[in-house]
């Protein structure tokens, strides 16, 4: 649905993108994720060329919006729906206006126009708001409004800039719910620019971390979990910090396959016939996938090898810390109850 192949973006000498190259499959939710100050908006920008790349393509369903002239560019963004950290809406208009303003822009007429707002709204469960002005909504009730008026001309696509920054749990959760909601029942490929890493798990398939204008790393969320220890693994499934006291050899873990057995730390355990000590642990879904990382401690007298490959044998990736670490625990002998 979109692809990005060698997009650069400079301002002068600055250069702010760098050669990213990115897919989006059709209904995917993507997640871009990176510190402030990396590209992430800038990149939204391209997309939808509001701004226009320095060099690259950018192709949506096939259409390389690069080439395309004004005129034909205008009609191909309303393939591009977009909502803005905080919504952006207009203070003056109330939301039924809001949400109608794309559609008198693009020439739509009246009674459609009206139709298309009631059902956009009815979708997004602020029917009962449509004669509320900004200033009587609260801040997931303005975002729901931004995201009606995104839909506004049934684009197949849908950025998401910062959709949820400042917004409270409830309301990030239910903002959140409503874009997989659309993705599912209306078949959006949707692309969100965050730093929130729930946010990245709650509802993305993939994923990209830019840094300083360049992707570092991109994949399925919970290939990126699984295959590697990289800084956006870790962030995308932290651990809770260990306490410390007595002394054990400490492991770093991480779930593999997608068919982690859930008892596999009792019969590893009873494998390698030892206490199997869980220091902390955070296992959760990606999708259709069960991601896990956990920090064990083990009896330092073990062979590293054989802890390896015995729990390999169960799906997955052990890497031992050096040199051991003192930490505060009661090993529990088949330890693993309610950790995976």
């Amino acid at each position: 649905m979109i692809e990005i192949a060698g997009l650069t973006k400079s301002y002068g000498a600055t250069t702010v993108l760098d050669g990213i190259d990115l897919s989006v499959g059709q209904a995917q939710i993507a997640a871009v994720v990176g510190p402030s100050g990396a590209g992430k908006s800038t990149l939204a920008r391209c997309i939808n060329l509001l701004e226009r790349p320095t060099s690259g393509t950018i192709a949506v369903d096939g259409q390389d919006l690069t080439r395309l002239s004004r005129r034909d560019l205008r009609q191909a963004r309303r393939q591009i729906g977009t909502v803005f950290q905080s919504a952006n809406l207009l203070r003056r208009r109330t939301a039924a206006q809001n949400v109608a303003l794309p559609m008198r822009h693009a020439g739509l007429s009246e009674a459609e126009t009206r139709r298309r707002v009631g059902d956009l709204l009815e979708r997004v469960g602020m029917r009962h708001r449509a004669n509320h002005y900004p200033s009587q909504l609260s801040g997931g009730q303005r975002q729901r409004i931004g995201i009606a008026r995104g839909l506004a001309l049934d684009p197949a696509v849908l950025l998401a800039d910062e959709a949820t920054s400042g917004l409270d749990p409830d309301s990030t959760r239910a903002i959140l719910d409503l874009l997989t909601e659309l993705r599912d029942d209306l078949g959006l490929t949707v692309v969100v620019i965050t730093h929130e890493m729930d946010v990245v798990r709650s509802i993305a398939d993939v994923v990209a971390q830019l840094d300083h204008g360049r992707i570092v790393e991109q994949g399925a969320v919970a290939d990126v979990v699984r295959r590697s220890d990289s800084g956006l693994s870790r962030a995308l499934l932290p651990l809770p910090p260990a306490p410390g006291a007595e002394r054990l050899r400490t492991w770093n873990v991480r779930y593999e396959q997608d068919d982690v057995s859930p008892v596999w730390l009792v019969q590893a355990g009873r494998e390698l016939d030892t206490d199997i000590a869980v220091l902390a642990a955070l296992v959760e879904a990606a999708g259709e996938s069960r991601v896990g990382r956990l920090a064990l401690g083990l009896d330092p007298h073990l062979d590293d090898r054989r802890v390896t490959e015995v729990l390999a044998r169960h799906g997955v990736v052990a890497e031992p810390l050096e040199p051991p670490e003192r930490v505060l625990l009661h090993a529990v002998r088949d330890a693993g109850a309610g950790a995976a």
